[in-house]
């Protein structure tokens, strides 16, 4: 028995090892060297100092900045562990909302958002991916029409003309990849970056 066992053994211990140790650090070292930015996480520096990266969105609040996406990402409350509070790109618990297209909640909240858009640029209807989540909840990109419709709001709190705003808008768009994958996009920390170099 031992004998039609032993290869076996062998067997598995050769597969772990190049699967589980040898591919995983060749692989590992060859991003490295041929695409150590994205390898690195695509991390963005400002000032020698890592302010986030260009594959996961943050919460901009302030009206000086232009903001992505909803999240719908969570942690653990720190009151009771059983429970759950929204904590927006949530990096550690990647997730969509669970929420159904009737569901009431969802409905609300969608609502309260469009509202509160809407006050702020009544004249142009709002782009879907200011009021809905992604799958992730960590989406950093957001449509050039979504960028668009928040000029108002950013010029104003910035006190420069909206035409400059969305000279700025319009540098930072991303083509789709490969000139036919997806659609153009704006990474939100990027633009906001690029907001931040015209003035406060």
């Amino acid at each position: 028995m031992l004998k039609e066992i032993r290869p076996a053994i062998f067997f598995l211990i050769g597969l772990v090892t190049i699967t589980g140790l040898v591919y995983p650090l060749a692989m590992t070292g060859a991003a490295q060297v041929l695409f150590p930015y994205q390898a690195q996480g695509s991390l963005i520096e400002r000032n020698g100092k890592v302010i986030g990266s260009s594959l996961i969105g943050q919460q901009f609040l302030e009206e000086k900045y232009f903001h992505g996406r909803p999240s719908a990402t969570t942690a653990p409350d720190p009151q009771d562990a059983s429970k759950t509070i929204p904590a927006p790109y949530n990096a550690a618990n990647s997730m969509g909302s669970n929420l159904g297209p009737t569901n009431k909640a969802l409905a609300d909240r969608l609502r309260e958002s469009v509202d509160a858009l809407k006050k702020q640029n009544p004249a142009a209807a709002v782009p879907v991916d200011l009021v809905t989540t992604s799958g992730s909840g960590l989406d950093p990109d957001i449509s050039p029409e979504a960028a668009l419709f928040q000029v108002p709001r950013v010029a104003k709190a910035r006190n420069v003309s909206e035409a400059r705003v969305r000279s700025v808008i319009e540098s930072v768009i991303a083509a789709p990849t490969l000139g036919f994958i997806g659609e153009p996009r704006i990474n939100v920390l990027q633009l906001n970056l690029a907001m931040d170099k015209i003035g406060s």
